[in-house]
């Protein structure tokens, strides 16, 4: 990952290979927007030959221009921030940046100069660039040049509370591109075990604990969501716990993931348009790894413990089928209708564990439905539970810049959930589905204070690139995960 650093100096003696600025568009024409004054005569040419140059200000567009001897960075590239305005959003900021990043891939230095007057601001214009620095080239035989450093212009550079908050932006973003590799990586690669290793490797010098339950412990512990949607591939499912656990802890939180490391269906097998992009089933189970390391790393007064829900669902002569009935940990037993609906088996076995360890609070996240890209598309996730926990997700996103919606959990549609033989079945009425999700897992936690989100669509880019969002696994929920984390200590 790039080194991020904070600079204090006049923009002309900024040493880079590029240096960013925003333009904003404005009845006057487009506007030129650093944190401290450009060359005049550069700011004139950009101006007077914009539409030409196709800058319009516009957000997500990134344009190349020489800087013509006015700078030490031989570049100038202009990221558009939308509108003018007085002040930027941090999410606009932190999008500006990140744009600017992705589309400067290849580029060794990169220094930017957006608005970063508050530690408002500069903590979303170095969070942006730092999570826009991102390539997945694991399996390029030419792995091509990754940028090296991004040095973020600020006024407050010197201050502890800019250098704490360029440390924290590192962090955050090291935990999201783990979680954009584990996403990517192909599900020949990334298995229950394998995914097992990474947490065990990752975990190394940061203070977190994980221990790893295998085939036999989780048969001998009665996991019997896992168990069972895992018995249908040769390579078997894990438990993964990944522990951080300060002295005297203002808070006790439990993250559980569901970790499917391939979804074929199961025996209710998937059409085959599309199946390959369910190599993302994992990214709950990913997101909550990536924030129990970010929350170790950055010695936050909170105990935390992770849950990783490990299983590859597939088809075989050992795979279960539907009408099959299981019993979840804890004893409580599942019509499975649907073999499709196999996330929500493991996080019941997660959710079970869990709670026996008495956290304040427990939130699970999960690319659990169709149904959430339905109602809320690809970029909003939805959080469902108590209605203070669900309240708490919804603020953390609103801090993090990320999205997340509340959705209720209408009691009549638990009716859908009765099974003729079992104590529930896994599956509902077609209408409400993502709801009907969340109430099955309701089950399963008790009287404990609970959140269930749900990361379907926004867990995996299958479009264009925006803002610091690539191609492919985007890291949704760590952000939001960790400053609910911040906000409990």
């Amino acid at each position: 990952m790039a080194e991020l650093t904070l600079s204090g100096k006049d923009l002309s003696k900024i040493s880079a290979d590029a240096l960013v600025v925003g333009v904003a568009s404005s009845a006057e024409g487009v506007q030129v927007v650093s944190v401290s004054d450009l060359p005049a005569g550069l700011v004139a040419t950009v101006r007077a030959h914009a539409a030409a140059l196709g800058v319009t200000g516009a957000a997500d567009e990134v344009r190349r221009v020489p800087s013509g001897g006015d700078l030490n960075a031989p570049v100038l590239a202009l990221t558009g921030l939308g509108d003018a305005r007085e002040t930027y959003p941090a999410e606009v900021l932190r999008r500006a940046a990140g744009a600017a990043t992705r589309e400067l891939a290849g580029v060794a230095r990169v220094a930017l100069a957006l608005p970063a007057t508050s530690l408002e601001e500069l903590t979303a214009v170095a969070e942006g660039a730092a999570m826009g620095a991102y390539a997945f080239s694991r399996y390029r035989a030419e792995k091509g040049t990754l940028t090296s450093s991004l040095e973020v212009v600020t006024p407050l550079a010197r201050t502890a509370q800019a250098k704490r908050a360029a440390e924290r932006a590192g962090i955050v973003a090291r935990s999201v591109h783990l979680v954009r590799d584990l996403v990517n990586a192909a599900p020949n690669d990334l298995f229950p075990q394998a995914f097992a290793d990474v947490a065990k490797a990752e975990a190394k010098g940061t203070g977190a604990k994980v221990t790893v339950l295998d085939d036999k412990a989780l048969v001998a512990g009665g996991y019997g969501g896992l168990v069972n949607v895992g018995k249908g591939s040769a390579r078997g499912p894990r438990l993964v716990k990944v522990s951080y656990s300060p002295t005297r802890p203002a808070a006790k939180i439990a993250l559980v993931g569901k970790g499917i490391t391939f979804d074929s269906g199961g025996i209710s097998i998937k059409p085959a348009k599309g199946m390959e992009a369910m190599k993302s089933d994992m990214a709950g189970a990913a997101a909550v790894l990536g924030t129990v390391l970010a929350a170790a790393r950055l010695q936050l007064p909170v105990a935390v413990t992770g849950w990783l829900c490990l299983a590859e669902n597939m088809p075989s002569g050992t795979a279960q089928r539907p009408s099959d009935v299981i019993t979840i940990r804890g004893g409580k037993t599942v019509e499975v209708l649907n073999t499709d609906a196999e996330g929500r088996l493991v996080l019941a076995d997660g959710l079970v564990s869990a709670i026996e360890e008495k956290p304040d609070v427990v939130l699970d996240i999960a690319t659990l439905t169709g149904a959430q890209v339905v109602a809320l598309g690809d970029r909003v996730s939805a959080v469902m539970g108590a209605d203070d926990v669900r309240d708490e997700v919804v603020a953390a996103a609103a801090a993090s810049g990320e999205q997340f919606w509340p959705m209720p959990l209408p009691t009549e549609l638990r009716a859908g959930l009765k099974s003729k033989v079992a104590d529930i079945a896994n599956i509902g009425e077609r209408a409400g589905g993502m709801l009907s999700a969340g109430l099955f897992l309701q089950e399963f936690v008790g009287t404990t204070p609970w959140a269930h989100l749900d990361i379907a669509g926004p867990a995996f880019n299958e479009g264009a690139a925006h803002g610091y969002t690539g191609v492919g696994g985007t890291g949704v929920g760590v952000r939001t995960l960790l400053a609910l984390i911040e906000q409990r200590g």
